[in-house]
C-alpha cells in the first residue's frame, strides 16, 4: 500500500482514458488532449465515438474560425487524442481514468469492474457522476481509494469549475491527483463529501425545479425567468435554458435520486417536467424542452402558460 500510495503522490499525468464519447465525455477527452496528455476516448457504440471525435475537431475547427485556437494548436491537440472501441486496450498503461457514462447505477458498477480489472493497479479512477454515490461505485473495486468523483460542466471545455467528491475511503493522495489533473485542464477544484447530489447538482436541481413550478404557475415566462437570475444574481444562464442545456431527464433522475435519498418529496420533480421528459421533450439535445432550440437559439414557447 506504501509503494502505490508513494506513486499516486508522485506520479506524472502521461495518459488518460475517457470512457464514455457522448457530451460529456468528448468535452472530457477534449481538456485533457489539451492538456498534453495522451488521451484515449472510448465508446462501446462505434456511431457514438464517432461523433465524439467530431464534436471534439468541430469545437477545435470553429475556434480557428473565432481567432482563438491556431491551426498548430489544433493539430497538437489532435494528436494526442485517439479513438479506442476496446476498453481494455483504452486503459492500458493509463495514469487516470474518467468515467462518463449515463447516469445508470448497474452500468457504471459494471464499468468499474472492468476498469479494476484492466487499469494499472496505480491509476487513479474518477467518475463524472452528478448525484450517484462515489462509495458504492467503488465498492466495484478492489481500490476504492482510489476512486473519486470528477464531475465536471458542460461544456466542459469552456464551465471551470471541477467539482471533486470524496468519499470516506478515498486516499489523500488521490485527492491531490485529481486536484492536479483539474488544474492541468485549466480547472478551479472544490472537494465535497460524498453526499446525495453533492454540492452543486443539490443547488442547482432545486433552483430550476422551483422555476419550472413558476412556470407552470403563470409567475412569469420562462424568458423573464431566466433574466431575473442572469441579471439580477449574475448567474451566467438562468435556471431554466441550464435545466435545457442538462437536459430534463438528467435533472429529473437528480432530483428522484435526492427525494429517495432523503426521504423528502422536497425534492420531487414538479408535474410539468415529468410531463416534458414523457413526451421526449428532454432539452437542447431533442430540439425541444421547456425551448424550442429548433434554431439553434432558445426560442419561447407557451408552455406552462395555461
Amino acid at each position: 500500500m506504501m509503494n502505490k500510495k508513494r506513486l499516486l503522490s508522485n506520479m506524472a499525468i502521461e495518459r488518460v482514458a475517457v470512457i464514455g464519447a457522448g457530451t460529456m465525455g468528448a468535452g472530457i477527452a477534449q481538456v485533457c488532449a489539451q492538456a498534453g496528455w495522451e488521451t484515449r476516448l472510448y465508446d462501446a457504440f462505434p456511431e457514438g465515438l464517432e461523433r465524439g471525435m467530431e464534436r471534439i475537431h468541430a469545437f477545435w475547427e470553429k475556434g480557428i474560425e473565432r481567432g482563438k485556437t491556431t491551426p498548430e494548436q489544433r493539430d497538437a491537440w489532435s494528436a494526442n487524442l485517439v479513438a479506442m472501441s476496446e476498453l481494455k486496450a483504452a486503459v492500458s498503461e493509463t495514469n487516470l481514468v474518467i468515467e462518463a457514462v449515463p447516469e445508470l447505477p448497474d452500468l457504471k458498477h459494471a464499468i468499474f469492474a472492468e476498469l479494476d480489472q484492466h487499469a494499472p493497479a496505480d491509476a487513479v479512477l474518477g467518475t463524472n457522476t452528478s448525484s450517484l454515490s462515489i462509495a458504492d461505485i467503488a465498492a466495484a473495486t478492489s481500490r476504492p481509494e482510489q476512486v473519486i468523483g470528477m464531475h465536471f460542466f458542460n461544456p466542459v471545455p469552456i464551465m471551470k469549475l471541477l467539482e471533486l467528491v470524496r468519499h470516506d475511503s478515498t486516499s489523500e493522495e488521490t485527492i491531490a491527483m485529481a486536484q492536479r489533473a483539474g488544474e492541468a485542464m485549466g480547472k478551479t477544484s472544490i472537494l465535497v463529501k460524498d453526499v446525495p447530489g453533492f454540492a452543486t447538482s443539490r443547488l442547482g436541481v432545486v433552483l430550476g425545479n422551483e422555476a419550472i413550478r413558476m412556470l407552470a404557475d403563470g409567475v412569469a415566462s420562462a424568458k423573464d425567468i431566466d433574466t431575473a437570475m442572469v441579471l439580477g444574481y449574475k448567474h451566467p444562464m438562468g435556471p431554466l435554458a441550464l435545466t435545457d442545456l442538462v437536459g430534463l431527464d438528467v435533472r429529473r433522475d437528480i432530483l428522484l435520486n435526492l427525494q429517495r435519498s432523503f426521504n423528502d418529496d422536497a425534492y420531487a420533480p414538479h408535474p410539468l417536467l415529468e410531463h416534458l421528459v414523457s413526451e421526449g421533450r428532454l432539452g437542447k439535445k431533442t430540439g425541444k424542452g421547456i425551448y424550442d432550440w429548433s434554431s439553434g437559439q432558445a426560442e419561447e414557447t407557451d408552455l406552462g402558460k395555461n
